[in-house]
């Protein structure tokens, strides 16, 4: 595995790498790989020639496996790192593409829930008339409210969940209430996604250049091991045209498998009991 993966410094001891990327870390260069290191505090400060300081030049082609990135972060990395001869295996476009939804839902619109969204400026939502606007191509029941990236779930009732999408004063409510707790961490906008009710936790699938390479729980519910089948999302992962993703997959209270949610590879947790090495193996030279 002669491939250099870039990782997240440790912010105290930015010769090392982040402790969260420890395991995998070890994994790469046992395989033979190597590791250069970014400091992610400059990235996010703008600073991306300072973040990419201690990249040797002339690498060739990198792998990303780090904190999550803004997507005019990841550009300006990318950025950063062509200065040094240094080229990301995944462009920008690809990037924003899995990370955010409005980039990967129209390919797996099949297979996901019905979802609308809007672009929003941070600490500005919209009107109870725009919301009710934008909500009408949606089945009526319960909804999600979330950005282009995260949800608040861990406010529940207060920021993420609408039993009734027709209710629109208190999906109003839902969606201020998100959009002010989120403040400058808004990505791109609100998602408003109809709720499906699933059982036995989540799985996540590892994909690379289209191929699923690892299979898992999800990192919130390490200890459910759902096993599903990959056939039925491949047509889709591959019509992405994205080089590393997860999938993030559920049975229904049908039997049907959806898939929950899209994300870049490069900035998915991997679950505690997953075995870097297994994911590591798949990663081709260039």
């Amino acid at each position: 595995m002669p491939v250099t993966i870039l990782m997240c410094a440790d912010p105290l001891s930015p010769r090392r790498v982040d402790e969260h990327f420890t395991r995998e870390a070890e994994a790469v260069r046992a395989l033979g790989g190597s590791i250069a290191l970014v400091d992610h505090d400059a990235l996010q400060r703008g600073e991306a020639a300072m973040a990419v300081h201690r990249v040797p030049r002339d690498l060739g082609t990198v792998w990303y496996r780090g904190w999550m990135l803004t997507a005019a972060e990841y550009a300006a990395l990318t950025s950063a790192l062509d200065a040094r001869r240094v080229t990301m295996a995944v462009p920008p476009d690809g990037y924003q593409k899995a990370h955010e939804l409005p980039g990967w839902y129209e390919t797996f619109a099949g297979v996901t829930p019905a979802s609308v969204w809007l672009p929003l400026i941070p600490g500005t939502p919209p009107s109870e008339k725009r919301l009710t606007q934008l909500v009408r191509p949606l089945p009526k029941g319960p909804v999600i409210v979330k950005d282009y990236v995260k949800s608040r779930k861990h406010e529940w009732d207060e920021a993420c969940f609408v039993p009734d999408v027709t209710d629109t004063e208190r999906l109003h409510a839902v969606v201020s209430r998100f959009v002010e707790l989120q403040g400058d961490s808004l990505t791109g906008g609100i998602v408003i996604r109809e709720y499906e009710t699933y059982e036995g936790g989540e799985a996540r699938v590892w994909w690379v250049d289209g191929e699923p390479v690892l299979v898992g729980p999800h990192p919130d519910t390490p200890d459910r091991h759902p096993r599903p089948r990959t056939e039925p999302t491949a047509p889709c992962v591959r019509a992405l045209g994205c080089r590393f993703i997860t999938t993030d997959l559920a049975r229904r209270a049908d039997g049907t498998w959806r898939v929950v949610e899209i994300g870049d590879g490069q900035v998915s947790d991997l679950p505690a009991g997953a075995e870097p090495a297994d994911l590591y193996l798949s990663f081709p030279i260039r």
